[in-house]
């Protein structure tokens, strides 16, 4: 609990030290030979372990008990939606888009942000509004779009599958399933999916080949004129927190307010989680949206200073100037550059249902 509100503090008093970056004051280390420095609090880097919470410790049972439910339709209503349905890992965790599809070919009004790397959120979903994984794995369950289910006739189900029932009490000591412990198993196993090993991770461990020239520049673009390390920063490329880009809504008529929907306050209309730049090339299109198809469209949106002349656009959304070859250059630096290689990862399969508990 101290290191978890030691962090909350430290994300609240960063803008000071974002300000002092962004005007120049004091450089930071620069990355191995590349002459950057960076515009967030914390240099560009190599993730860490993520953190475990005491109540949810990793086990290997655990974790395959969690991968097993991740892939498992059983517990949508109709049997058709898993949790890789929307965070597939073929599709960088993500799903084709714009927009994800749940039960009944429904439509859901947001992208799917990845799972890969999300252990390092301290907070779950397009508008934060779960504190957890264990959280976050509980919602779409019962969302009448995605799974359309409810906790309690997705606890009978997989309460009548005596082979989960076994691994339960193996894992958890009961054979009573609960909807904590299909959460905490699902979150034990998202916690696995952690990239490690892009070109960019070798780089900074020493490789000074693993980026070409023109991911060299771009990486310098990324930390200086292109302003990107002022919000994606550290070892996960994301501050966590939510900013106004200016996004043009979906339906004009039913302008999503993002933020706004869980604090209420008014600096939060329309302010959406900062994702990660990891393996970000797999995932288009992007923006809670889906409305940018590529990631040269999404640099070009941050060229230009947004989207919408919005009323609460944030303040480090201003025309950036780049050049052609500049946006080039950022884009070779997120494509191949973030994009992880680590098995672990790039190649997850899908539980096949013949193993799946019965």
């Amino acid at each position: 609990m101290r290191s978890r509100w030691f962090l909350i503090t430290w994300l609240l008093a960063a803008p000071v030290i974002l300000v002092a970056g962004v005007q120049g004051e004091e450089p930071l280390t620069p990355i191995t030979s590349v002459g950057i420095h960076s515009l967030g609090p914390v240099p560009l880097d190599n993730l860490a372990p993520p953190a475990v919470p005491p109540g949810n410790p990793q086990t290997s049972d655990k974790i395959l008990l969690g991968k097993k439910l991740y892939f498992d339709t059983r517990l949508s209503r109709d049997n058709t939606i898993s949790c890789a349905t929307c965070h597939d890992p073929a599709k960088g965790w993500s799903d084709a888009g714009p927009t994800s599809k749940g039960i009944k070919d429904q439509l859901g009004g947001r992208r799917s942000p990845p799972v890969s790397n999300a252990a390092y959120n301290l907070l779950q979903f397009w508008d934060g509004r779960a504190p957890s994984l264990e959280e976050q794995a509980k919602g779409p369950i019962e969302n009448p779009v995605e799974m359309g289910n409810t906790h309690t006739e997705m606890l009978r189900t997989v309460s009548d599958i005596p082979g989960y029932v076994d691994e339960m009490e193996k894992v958890f000591g009961t054979r009573k399933v609960t909807i904590d412990h299909v959460a905490q198993a699902i979150a034990a196993f998202e916690r696995t999916v952690v990239t490690t090993d892009s070109p960019f991770d070798r780089f900074i461990r020493g490789d000074s080949e693993a980026l070409t020239p023109m991911e060299k520049r771009g990486l310098e673009i990324f930390n200086g004129k292109g302003h990107c390390s002022s919000c994606h920063w550290g070892g996960y490329f994301s501050d966590g927190r939510f900013h106004n880009l200016g996004i043009e809504p979906l339906d004009p008529s039913k302008p999503d307010s993002g933020r706004h929907n869980v604090t209420k306050h008014p600096k939060d209309v329309g302010a959406f989680k900062t994702p990660t730049v990891r393996d970000a090339a797999l995932r288009a299109p992007y923006m809670h949206t889906g409305r940018e198809g590529t990631l040269e469209d999404v640099v070009r949106l941050y060229d230009r200073g947004g989207g919408l002349d919005d009323a609460n656009l944030d303040a480090l959304m201003v025309p950036l100037g780049l050049s052609k070859d500049e946006i080039q250059a950022l884009v070779a630096f997120m494509t191949r550059a973030m994009t992880s290689t680590n098995p672990e990862v790039a190649n997850v399969k899908p539980v096949p249902q013949s193993e799946l508990p019965k």
